[in-house]
């Protein structure tokens, strides 16, 4: 019998239009040979970054029967990603999840806000509750505004130091997860970076790109989709994101000199091919 695929079970939200969380995990850990199980949370008609009212329905109700009927099949997986929650009751799911494979990989992306602000469809009943999945994690990919959210610390208007970024770091580990990666963090340096930290190692590193005037839905999910996906076929962590970084990188240049909108989300389907190469 050949090898079965790596598998990642990914528990996040589906947008119909606008490239980002299901839509754009699904391809991208497709195309680096990894096979996913998508476990939508909610399904939105558009992401809900200035598409006016966006439609929404919850699927509460389906996160659990899903992990009940994986655990019937005797279902195995490398990995579970989880990312946009509607509910507190799917935060039980998650956690539901986490424990019954607790041999896989647990990444958590605590989809909470960005630039400062938490996203409207999360309350602060679910911003306190979300610390709960920290706790259990391997890996965690906040945004800076997430990091200062699970922290309860005010967030840093102004670039970050090395020091405040070391600081960061280590204070989100001592919440349970062994690695911490905060994407697109402003550094006082002008740069944008993302920063990572290995507690067992205490190591830090810095992946620095440029900065672009432009924020893109979706690149936090591009991110944590390549990162998940090379975790889950034993790549190190800092290879990993190193890899996320470049296609983010990549991503978001095209996207730029096509002159395509933030609506739009970020160019990526013509450059999944450089993913192959990572398989």
């Amino acid at each position: 019998m050949p090898d079965r695929p790596k598998r990642v079970a990914a528990i996040h939200d589906l947008s119909g239009f606008g490239r980002c969380s299901l839509s754009v995990i699904l391809p991208t850990l497709s195309v680096m040979g990894v096979q996913v199980c998508p476990v939508p949370t909610t399904v939105f008609s558009t992401h809900t970054g200035g598409l006016g009212s966006v439609e929404q329905r919850d699927l509460s109700d389906f996160t659990l029967p899903c992990l009940e009927h994986y655990r019937r099949l005797g279902l195995e997986f490398e990995c579970v990603y989880s990312g946009f929650l509607s509910s507190q009751e799917q935060i039980d799911h998650c956690l539901k999840f986490f424990s019954t494979y607790q041999d896989a990989l647990a990444v958590v992306d605590p989809v909470m806000g960005d630039h400062g602000r938490p996203y409207r469809t999360i309350t602060p009943q679910m911003r306190s509750r979300l610390g709960e999945l920290v706790r259990v994690a391997d890996i965690i990919t906040p945004n800076l505004t997430e990091a200062c959210m699970l922290l309860k610390i005010p967030y840093f208007n102004e670039g970050l130091s090395r020091a405040q970024a070391k600081s960061l770091l280590v204070r989100l580990s001592e919440l349970g997860p062994n690695y911490v990666v905060i994407t697109g963090a402003p550094m006082a340096s002008g740069s944008i970076a993302n920063i990572g930290y290995d507690r067992q190692n205490n190591s830090f590193w810095y992946i620095d790109c440029d900065y672009v005037p432009v924020s893109y839905p979706g690149t936090g999910d591009l991110f944590a989709s390549v990162l998940a996906g090379g975790v889950a076929r034993g790549v190190p962590l800092f290879q990993a994101a190193q890899a996320a970084a470049d296609f983010v990188r990549d991503c978001i240049a095209r996207t730029l000199a096509e002159g395509l909108t933030e609506q739009d989300g970020v160019d990526f389907e013509p450059l999944l091919g450089q993913l192959t190469n990572s398989k």
